[in-house]
């Protein structure tokens, strides 16, 4: 028998393949594509206190490999998000994380606050990586304000709470340290590696907001580095991100120390891959005898020396 169901401290997930914030709208658009009941969970698109326009366009462009986006967290706002998104998506059978940005620790207590009132919520996932605004990547470049933000919305939410953190450093290891410290159930790893499109003909850059963040194929090898450095420093669960397009690429991350995935960029091009993905995961532990998802994880073996 395989087990597919994982923990992560106190989020339960009935399989650990999530859909990333940003990839999938609000659900509603992947209705057609996609047995909801299948995946491990649902991240919508990510929400802050006020409305955004995001930023100017063009907004995405397609890279070697990947794709680059500039979308800038254009959302109507948590008001709206919890009036007319929340009640739909609570009802769907299976996990629901909502993904939360702010410009300072105060916002996101607030928001925090009013998570732990609303029904349906089964873990917040903190947006703290973003590249395409203005301030978006401080609190993931800094452990002590990444710390500072985990620790503000523990105290004002008992729902679990997960730390999305930026590539864009030098090394991840001490921020997942920080707000692993902090309390953070678990960390995803990674958002979008920062980059750029031009137009060389022009002497213009292609997006409107000049730089973006680099998702798909591309980044994978340098993700699962990343899930890596962090599983061998830092005792927290870990949802790995970046470029996965095949059961191949999920088993890699799971080796490498991820107890969950999130697909991403492929939702674009492959919007029922995460159901499949799941089912393939069943298919390819029961061959290799493997009967829980902890039994593959952080399982790397490195040559001897």
């Amino acid at each position: 028998m395989v087990n597919l169901a994982v923990s992560l401290n106190r989020l339960r997930l009935r399989n650990p393949v999530l859909v990333a914030s940003g990839t999938f709208g609000y659900a509603k658009e992947m209705t057609a594509y996609v047995d909801f009941e299948k995946i491990g969970g649902i991240i919508p698109k990510t929400v802050t206190p006020q409305p955004r326009t995001g930023n100017p366009p063009p907004r995405t462009v397609e890279t070697s490999c990947g794709m680059l986006n500039s979308i800038g967290l254009d959302n109507d706002g948590f008001d709206q998000f919890l009036d007319e998104k929340l009640p739909w998506l609570a009802s769907l059978n299976t996990s629901l994380v909502i993904n939360i940005a702010a410009r300072t620790v105060g916002e996101f207590e607030t928001m925090a606050s009013r998570i732990q009132d609303a029904n349906g919520i089964d873990a917040v996932e903190l947006n703290i990586s973003c590249p395409n605004v203005s301030g978006g990547v401080d609190f993931g470049t800094d452990p002590g304000l990444a710390a500072e933000v985990v620790s503000a919305v523990r105290q004002a939410c008992e729902v679990p709470v997960i730390a999305k953190l930026t590539p864009n450093v030098t090394s991840v290891v001490p921020v997942a340290e920080a707000v692993a410290g902090a309390g953070c159930d678990a960390v995803s790893l990674v958002n979008t590696f920062q980059g750029m499109a031009i137009d060389w003909k022009r002497r213009r850059p292609i997006l409107g907001n000049v730089l973006g963040g680099l998702s798909g194929p591309a980044i994978k090898p340098l993700a699962l580095r990343i899930v890596w450095q962090v599983a061998q420093a830092v005792d927290v669960p870990i949802i790995g991100v970046g470029g996965i397009q095949s059961i191949d690429d999920v088993m890699e991350f799971l080796v490498a120390g991820a107890s969950a995935v999130q697909i991403g960029t492929a939702n674009f091009y492959d919007p029922g891959l995460s159901g499949r993905l799941a089912e393939e995961l069943a298919a390819v532990m029961a061959a290799e005898g493997v009967s829980e998802i902890s039994q593959l994880t952080g399982s790397l073996q490195l040559p001897e020396r």
